[in-house]
């Protein structure tokens, strides 16, 4: 009587069990409960209650499409790579939500030649220059003296506060900016007109880090709920049908 070989007989019984634990996973990681076990750290401050897919959408075209489409680009068949699994998390995709026309320093302005020397020390037309998500934090830069790269040479007329601007960028206070300036704007408050009457820089620093709001809780501009957003991104879709 033919007996099995005992090898070959591990090899099906591993085969059959990695298939099984496969297909577990593939069941389990899309459900909500298991968004913790996939991502790579806290979500950063403001994004607490949003899932996964508010920002990580399925890329165009099937499994075996997006293969086929990112082999045809290793051989130089075609042009660009495609996103596999999930789309690309850029700055287009951050500008969904948080792209708004009274922003004083949005992305694309940096995009003109005078900032070309600035871009070299900090891209600002790239939001993960300063946000990058999964950090629990709000600006990911240690110091917040990023002011210095394009203001270096500023002049003030009528300077309205105590100590002269002039003065604080002659002595490279350059932290002190965001004691007064909000970077995006978007916060309703009056400027101190005396250096000591500005927010402490301990509170600044505490702000970029995650923590509470120092400028002001009224905002001209709220950011999109998840529920907004996707009922926005799918007009958009519709339309483009």
């Amino acid at each position: 009587m033919f007996k099995k070989n005992p090898l070959r007989k591990r090899q099906h019984t591993g085969s059959l069990i990695g298939i099984i634990v496969t297909i577990i996973i593939y069941c389990i990681l899309p459900l909500k409960p298991a968004e913790d076990l996939l991502s790579l750290g806290p979500m950063n401050t403001g994004h607490e209650g949003l899932s996964c897919n508010a920002c990580h959408t399925d890329a165009k075209g099937n499994l075996v499409q997006q293969i086929q489409s990112n082999i045809a680009y290793a051989v130089g068949m075609r042009k660009k790579a495609t996103d596999f699994g999930t789309e690309n998390v850029d700055t287009k995709k951050c500008l969904e939500c948080h792209d708004r026309p009274n922003d004083r320093h949005p992305t694309h302005r940096f995009l003109e030649p005078r900032f070309k020397e600035a871009i070299a020390s900090i891209n600002a037309t790239q939001c993960e220059t300063c946000h990058r998500e999964h950090n629990g934090t709000r600006v990911v830069l240690k110091n917040a003296n990023f002011c210095m790269n394009c203001h270096y040479d500023l002049e003030v007329k009528n300077d309205p506060i105590d100590t002269p601007h002039a003065t604080l960028i002659a002595n490279k206070q350059w932290s002190t900016c965001l004691q007064c300036h909000d970077f995006h704007g978007n916060h309703i408050y009056e400027v101190a007109d005396r250096l000591k009457d500005t927010i402490p820089l301990q509170q600044i620093h505490a702000y970029l880090k995650g923590g509470l709001d120092p400028f002001s809780s009224k905002k001209k501009h709220l950011p999109l709920s998840e529920e907004e957003w996707i009922a926005l991104k799918k007009d958009y879709i519709d339309v483009q049908k």
